[in-house]
């Protein structure tokens, strides 16, 4: 016996760790939901008319790792934006002609319309390309 007498020390409960809390989800990449899916795949196909490339973009950017099917749609929708953009530059380059006014309308007509059925495939749930469009960034 060792003098003093230890008083009895309590029985030591076994330490949880402190990451991840209790009660949350891991961390990294989550996955999504179906209809999340399909809706930031209409997000990307609708937002390439209204704001041009970034919303594809930035749609791709965060959930080109969570689901395949919003990669696969925010790419070619950002692809076609690109291929916009340049077909945009060209009119107005071809304006000096008189033929650039026409070739602009017909490229803003093609994106409206060609974003509308992407638009409704991602809705239906289907992946959709482009009829026209550059595959630059992959």
């Amino acid at each position: 016996m060792s003098y003093p007498p230890q008083p009895p020390q309590p029985p030591q409960q076994p330490q949880q760790p402190i990451y991840p809390p209790q009660g949350q989800p891991p961390y990294g990449p989550q996955p999504v939901s179906p209809s999340d899916a399909r809706t930031m795949s209409l997000l990307a196909h609708i937002g390439g008319p209204v704001v041009g490339f970034v919303a594809p973009l930035v749609i791709f950017l965060i959930y080109k790792d969570r689901d395949g099917f919003v990669r696969y749609n925010s790419l070619e929708a950002l692809n076609f934006q690109i291929f916009l953009a340049i077909a945009y530059v060209v009119s107005m380059i071809t304006m000096f002609v008189g033929v650039g006014f026409l070739l602009f309308f017909a490229v803003w007509i093609c994106s409206i319309v060609f974003a509308i059925q992407g638009a409704l495939a991602a809705n239906r749930g289907q992946p959709y390309r482009y009829p026209v469009s550059l595959r630059l960034v992959s």
